[in-house]
C-alpha cells in the first residue's frame, strides 16, 4: 500500500485512506483488483486479488477499459471544437461522406448528438450480430471492421429523430470516432495521441495491447482466461488500455486542482466543456449528463463517472469537479449480475467526504 504525490515522489501512505481501500477490496473477488484514489494529486493505490500476483505490479499493468474509454473521445472532441476545427452542431454524414445520399434522419445528426447517445442510433448496427453470435465470449467485434461501421451509419434508419431521446449506443461513439479522423485526416488513434494521450502526460494509455507481459488478462466467470480484447471497428467506444496510475493522472486533469494542470488554452476549456451538464433525462430529469460522463448528486456535492467492460476486465473512473477527488478502480473478471466491482467504486466516490 503506498500513497504517491504527482509522479515521481513517493511517501508513505495515509492510514485512514489506506483502511478505507482495503476493507473495499474485500466485497470484490477478482483475480486482480486495484483500487485508486487522488485526492489534491496525492494518490493511495491498494492492488490485490485472487490470483498470483505477476513480474509486473498491478498498477503497472494496462487494463481493458471498455465503455470507460468514452470520456477520451469526449475530451478529444472537446478540444477539436476548442481548437475550431471542428464544431458540435456539424453534421457527421457531412464529413464522413460529403454528398452520399443517406437518409434524412441520418444527415440531422451531429457530433453533440453522437456523444450524447441522442443520435437515434441503436446500441450496436443490426447485422453486427449474426457475425457476433458465434464468437460472443471470445472475439465479437474483431470480424466488424472500420470501413463496416461507416456504411453501416450510412444507411441507416435512425429508431428517433436526433436529439429527442436518450440511447446508450455505441455505435454512434464509433461513428464518431470515424468522422473526427476523416474531418481531421488523421488516424483515430494518431489523433487521440496527439490532441489527448500526450498533452496529458499518459504515456501508459493506448488502444492497442502492449509488448508481452505489459497488459492484464482477463477471466471469465468461472476464472477462465479471456483473449485480448480485439474492438474492430468500434475503437473510440471502447479501445482504450491504461494503467490505474495513468488513469488516475486522467482524471486530476479534470478535478481542477492536480499539479501541473495544463497550459494550453485549449485543452483546458476542453476539460472545463466535459464537466458542464448538458442534458437530463428519465422520470423528473432525474439523470443527468455531461458531454461524456454519468453525474450524480452527493452530499458533497457532484460526481461525474463512467464504468466499462469488456469479456473479462472492468473499469471504473469518476471525480469531484473542483474538489481534487478522483477514484479509479480496474478488475480482472467479467462482470455478472451479483457484481460487487461498480458498486464498491462508486461508493468510494460517493461516500466519503
Amino acid at each position: 500500500m503506498t500513497e504517491m504525490t504527482a509522479a515521481p515522489v513517493t511517501v508513505p501512505g495515509t492510514p485512514a485512506t489506506a483502511r478505507l481501500l482495503a476493507e473495499a477490496a474485500r466485497a470484490v473477488d477478482a483475480p486482480d483488483l486495484v483500487l485508486a484514489v487522488s485526492r489534491n494529486g496525492v494518490r493511495t493505490v491498494h492492488t490485490g486479488g485472487s490470483a498470483e500476483p505477476g513480474p509486473v505490479p498491478r498498477e503497472l499493468m494496462a487494463y481493458e477499459l471498455g465503455s470507460a474509454s468514452k470520456p477520451y473521445a469526449g475530451l478529444l472532441l472537446a478540444r477539436l471544437v476548442a481548437q475550431g476545427r471542428v464544431r458540435y452542431e456539424d453534421r457527421a454524414a457531412d464529413l464522413l461522406a460529403p454528398g452520399f445520399p443517406v437518409h434524412p434522419a441520418v444527415r440531422r445528426i451531429t457530433l453533440r448528438h453522437l456523444l450524447t447517445h441522442t443520435s437515434g442510433l441503436p446500441g450496436l448496427p443490426a447485422d453486427f450480430y449474426p457475425q457476433a453470435v458465434p464468437r460472443w465470449s471470445t472475439d465479437p467485434y474483431g470480424g466488424y471492421p472500420a470501413d463496416r461501421v461507416v456504411r453501416a451509419f450510412l444507411r441507416a434508419r435512425p429508431r428517433h429523430r436526433p436529439g429527442t431521446r436518450w440511447h446508450y449506443s455505441n455505435f454512434a461513439v464509433s461513428v464518431l470516432g470515424h468522422t473526427l479522423a476523416a474531418a481531421t485526416g488523421t488516424p483515430w488513434e494518431v489523433l487521440l495521441h496527439q490532441q489527448v494521450l500526450a498533452p496529458l502526460g499518459l504515456d501508459a494509455t493506448r488502444v492497442r495491447p502492449g509488448p508481452d507481459g505489459t497488459d492484464a488478462v482477463g477471466h471469465r466467470r468461472d476464472g477462465a482466461p479471456v483473449p485480448a480484447l480485439d474492438t474492430g471497428g468500434f475503437t473510440a467506444a471502447g479501445a482504450v488500455r491504461a494503467t490505474p496510475l495513468d488513469l488516475l493522472t486522467f482524471l486530476e486533469a479534470h478535478t481542477g486542482r492536480a499539479a501541473g494542470s495544463p497550459t494550453d488554452s485549449s485543452l483546458a476549456a476542453a476539460l472545463t466543456e466535459v464537466t458542464r451538464p448538458v442534458l437530463r433525462r428519465g422520470l423528473r430529469h432525474a439523470h443527468t449528463h455531461t458531454l461524456t460522463w454519468f453525474q450524480h448528486p452527493t452530499p458533497y456535492g457532484p460526481v461525474l463517472f463512467h464504468a466499462g467492460a469488456t469479456l473479462g476486465q472492468q473499469a471504473f473512473l469518476g471525480f469531484r469537479p473542483g474538489t481534487g477527488l478522483a477514484v479509479a478502480a480496474t478488475a480482472t473478471r467479467r462482470v455478472h449480475r451479483a457484481d460487487t466491482f461498480v458498486a464498491t467504486a462508486y461508493g468510494l466516490l460517493t461516500e466519503t467526504p
